[in-house]
């Protein structure tokens, strides 16, 4: 099987894809590839971008699955930029015992954020 020329998706995600909030076309230059998965048994790939609109400066992720033919987009308007998204794609997944944690310390919390802060 051929490899995917991730250059070519890329060029078409900047001709179909529009910003959702003003509906204006992100500028292909612009648009940041934050990670790239091939499975060369498959032929499968995913793609994480992200792209900043120049009209309403919102921003949006996209994870780009293609697999055959078939090319499905979801994506989510996000305050992050792409630096951001780097950045925090190193860290785990929020798991159970973390927000069990959270909820713990929240029940403890006696509104006295002056004193929470001095224990971190």
């Amino acid at each position: 099987m051929k490899n995917i020329d991730f250059k070519k998706v890329i060029a078409w995600l900047g001709v179909v894809l529009r910003c959702q909030i003003c509906q204006f076309k992100y500028n292909f230059e612009r648009i940041q590839v934050i990670e790239t998965i091939y499975d060369e048994q498959t032929n499968d790939a995913r793609v994480m971008i992200h792209a900043d609109c120049e009209k309403c400066k919102s921003s949006v992720m996209c994870n780009i699955d293609i697999t055959g033919p078939d090319i499905v987009s979801v994506g989510m308007i996000t305050d992050l930029t792409s630096k951001d998204t780097i950045k925090f794609r190193k860290y785990n997944p929020i798991n159970t015992d973390d927000i069990i944690n959270i909820h713990k310390t929240l029940k403890k919390f006696d509104g006295n954020l002056v004193k929470a802060i001095g224990k971190i």
